[in-house]
C-alpha cells in the first residue's frame, strides 16, 4: 500500500495488529468482495452483504506458498508483471495489468493494462465522512456483517499462524532487500511514483 506518511504514531498499533489484519482482511478483501460479487437481488443492505459473503466463502485460505508470483514466460526479466491496482485517493482508479503472450511463435510476453479512472467529484464526501451518517440513518450497506468478517478472516488466518520471517528496513524506503528476492525473476516490483 503506497502511502506518503510514515509509521510515526502507529508503530504500537502495527506491532500488535499488523498489516494483514489492518489492510488485507479489512480493506482489500472488502473491495474484492464488492468487485467480484454477483448483482444483488435488491439494493437492500442484506442482499448486498449476502453477495459479499458468497464471494469471500469461495476464496481459499492464503498460505505463504501462494504469495511468490508464478512465471509464465521464459524471457529475460520483464519490466512489468501481473498486477491489480486500486487507487482510492485522490483520483479513483482501477487497473489490471498482465503480461500477455506476444503474437506469433514462442512464449514471449508483453505488458497490457486495462484501467478505469473516475474523474473527481467536488461534492463527494471524504474518507470516513459518509459512514457516521449511514450509521445514524440505519443504512448498513457499507458495514461488514459478521459472516462476511468471518469469511475474510478464514482467508488470511493461515498467514497469521505462519507469517514467515520479519526484516527491518529503512524508514521511507519500499521495504527490505529480502522483499525483492521473490519477484526478482519476474521483473521486480512495479514501484508507484
Amino acid at each position: 500500500m503506497a502511502e506518503s506518511f510514515g509509521m510515526k504514531g502507529r508503530g504500537r498499533f502495527y506491532d500488535e495488529t499488523g498489516i494483514i489484519r489492518d489492510v488485507i482482511q479489512n480493506h482489500l478483501l472488502q473491495i474484492v468482495s464488492y468487485l467480484a460479487m454477483e448483482a444483488p437481488s435488491s439494493t437492500y443492505p442484506e442482499a448486498i452483504r449476502d453477495e459479499q459473503a458468497k464471494v469471500l466463502r469461495t476464496i481459499r485460505p492464503m498460505s505463504a506458498q501462494d504469495v511468490p508470483p508464478q512465471v509464465a514466460f521464459t524471457e529475460a526479466t520483464p519490466s512489468l508483471g501481473n498486477y491489480l491496482r486500486f487507487r482510492l485517493n485522490p483520483q479513483v482508479a482501477i487497473a489490471i495489468g498482465a503480461r500477455a503472450k506476444r503474437p506469433g511463435e514462442g512464449m514471449a510476453g508483453q505488458p497490457v493494462e486495462q484501467s478505469v479512472v473516475e474523474q473527481p467529484v467536488e461534492t463527494r464526501l471524504g474518507d470516513y465522512e459518509r459512514l457516521p451518517g449511514d450509521a445514524m440513518n440505519g443504512d448498513a450497506t457499507l458495514f461488514a456483517r459478521q459472516d462476511v468478517v468471518e469469511a475474510a478472516w478464514a482467508i488470511v488466518d493461515p498467514l497469521l499462524n505462519d507469517p514467515g520471517p520479519m526484516f527491518e528496513y529503512e524508514a521511507g524506503s519500499w521495504g527490505p532487500p529480502q522483499a525483492d528476492r521473490p519477484v526478482a525473476d519476474v521483473g521486480g516490483w512495479n514501484t508507484p511514483q
